[in-house]
């Protein structure tokens, strides 16, 4: 009387038999992958970056409107309040001081700048991460943000490099 647990160990299986020659090997994986994340991941943080480089640059094009207005005219962009002549106001440009219980925008452009900027540097920090770049390529990413139309000009190039490197590096990308 034959037991059938002992037939499956004498390899009289069909499935098992011949299916590890049907296998093709498997492809030479990279000694070092190429970047640090899934194409997905670098798409996602692609998106991201490139938003915050263009509300970046749009606030700090702002700012430095703000500052010439400010420190070169002596003019301050003021919301409600009253002016020196008594008008009421509602949004506008006027001499500094001279509009009562009304809130200076300067100070606020400021402040949504910086933290827009903040945001852009974690951003940047993400895609240089997961790109695998060396910290020269992050420091223009940094410095993309600080100097008016940098950050337009910066984003189309980082925009490219990733592109290009995905597509030329395809085998790279690190697959879960």
């Amino acid at each position: 009387m034959t037991d059938s647990s002992t037939t499956g160990s004498t390899g009289s299986d069909p499935r098992s038999a011949g299916a590890a020659d049907d296998i093709p090997p498997a492809p030479p994986r990279p000694k070092q992958r190429r970047f640090a994340g899934t194409a997905a991941q670098i798409q996602g943080s692609l998106t991201f970056y490139k938003f915050f480089a263009f509300a970046t640059g749009i606030m700090l094009l702002i700012l430095v409107a703000k500052m010439i207005m400010d420190y070169g005219f002596g003019y301050e962009l003021y919301a409600g309040g009253t002016t020196a002549a008594g008008a009421e106001n509602t949004l506008g440009f006027y001499p500094k001081e001279s509009v009562v219980d009304g809130t200076g925008i300067s100070y606020w452009t400021a402040v949504v700048h910086g933290w827009i900027y903040v945001i852009y540097i974690i951003a940047g920090f993400r895609l240089w991460y997961l790109m695998n770049w060396k910290i020269g390529r992050l420091i223009t990413i940094v410095l993309g943000g600080v100097v008016p139309f940098l950050s337009f000009v910066v984003e189309r190039k980082i925009a490219r490099e990733v592109r290009l490197d995905m597509e030329s590096n395809p085998e790279a990308v690190r697959r879960y």
